[in-house]
């Protein structure tokens, strides 16, 4: 397991490096064209959602690809493998890494939040709740997850990026340096291991290299 995740982690230096790369550009339009923050807080809570069901689809078709687990454990997994590594990849770390740089920065965690939802009206932990349901149906019945990783790692990318510009108050552009290497960080470790390495610590039939090989090139079965 441990070869497993340095594996995964060495794999994806090059997908998350231009994910970070994709984030600093948008950050440099937002900061040019004077983006209102409202307008980044709609774009998180668009793309925190996705990022979701995205996760607990992959999550709980891994573990159903390799186990036979009890229905109960499937969506446990996927729940937590999608609601619990997105917080923590696009709330918890850009909210950490803004408070260790002193910006004016809130911590907001949208599967628990009862405040009504951007453009939708609905509270939030509706929202985000629902949308790991969905994620955890398709991946249980329907295991075709051949979602390329790259899009995983650029809807975590910009849901952290957007986390700051909504949440956040700085002169960002004198910052950019160190906000593409928080926003490496920011999804490098979670989103890299929450795929594939989450759902197989829980399983206990250990998987070929073979189909580890498939896994890591389409996220799911046939």
């Amino acid at each position: 397991m441990l070869r497993l995740i340095l594996n995964e982690l060495k794999e994806h230096v090059p997908f998350t490096a231009i994910g970070a790369v994709t984030g600093i550009v948008i950050m440099v339009i937002i900061v040019f064209a004077h983006v209102p923050t409202s307008i980044s807080e709609a774009a998180f809570y668009t793309l925190h959602p996705l990022h979701v069901v995205l996760s607990a689809l992959v999550t709980t078709a891994i573990y159903r690809r390799y186990s036979r687990g009890r229905l109960w454990a499937a969506i446990l997994i996927g729940y937590l493998g999608s609601v619990g590594i997105a917080t923590l990849s696009d709330a918890i770390i850009p909210y950490l890494e803004g408070t260790a740089l002193n910006i004016g920065i809130g911590f907001h965690a949208p599967f628990l939040e009862t405040e009504a939802f951007p453009y939708l009206g609905v509270p939030k932990w509706v929202v985000i709740n629902s949308a790991a349901v969905i994620g955890i149906a398709i991946g249980y019945w329907k295991q075709t997850t051949k979602f390329p990783h790259t899009g995983h790692v650029l809807l975590s990318t910009w849901a952290s990026l957007f986390y700051f510009t909504a949440f956040g108050t700085a002169a960002w552009l004198p910052l950019l340096p160190i906000i593409f290497i928080f926003l490496f960080l920011a999804v490098w470790l979670p989103c890299c291991l929450s795929d594939i390495v989450f759902p197989l610590l829980f399983i206990r039939r250990v998987a070929s290299r073979e189909d580890i090989a498939y896994t890591n090139h389409h996220h799911g079965g046939d």
